[in-house]
């Protein structure tokens, strides 16, 4: 199983950022990968507190480090990139990752399985 660091957007409309990301972590176990998002595991209630900048920072940093032992880091594109998703990109492309870019909007039934919280 593939390894992948998974960008997508959470800053500014975090509910539908999340139910987004959500529906990418399912692409992508759909097509066999391992994902890793670390924009949802760690702004998880309890955890750390994206709107506090030195926490926003951890979690970017612990979500790079995690990025090392990765395959691959894929972008979901359909709500824009944002700066944290460019930092991640930086990071894949100084670290000889292959990034790659990919859109929901190709993948009809990846909200098939999607329950609210």
């Amino acid at each position: 199983m593939r390894l992948v660091i998974l960008e997508s957007p959470f800053a500014g409309d975090i509910i539908q950022n999340v139910e987004y990301a959500r529906a990418a972590m399912r692409d992508a176990l759909v097509r066999g990968e391992a994902p890793f998002a670390s924009h949802l595991l760690y702004t998880q209630p309890g955890i750390l507190c994206d709107e506090i900048a030195e926490e926003r920072s951890h979690g970017i940093d612990a979500g790079l480090a995690w990025g090392m032992l990765a395959d691959a880091t894929v972008v979901y594109t359909d709500r824009g990139v944002s700066d944290g998703m460019k930092q991640g990109i930086a990071a894949a492309k100084a670290a000889g990752r292959p990034v790659e870019y990919r859109s929901l909007e190709l993948t009809p039934d990846a909200n098939a399985c999607y329950r609210p919280l």
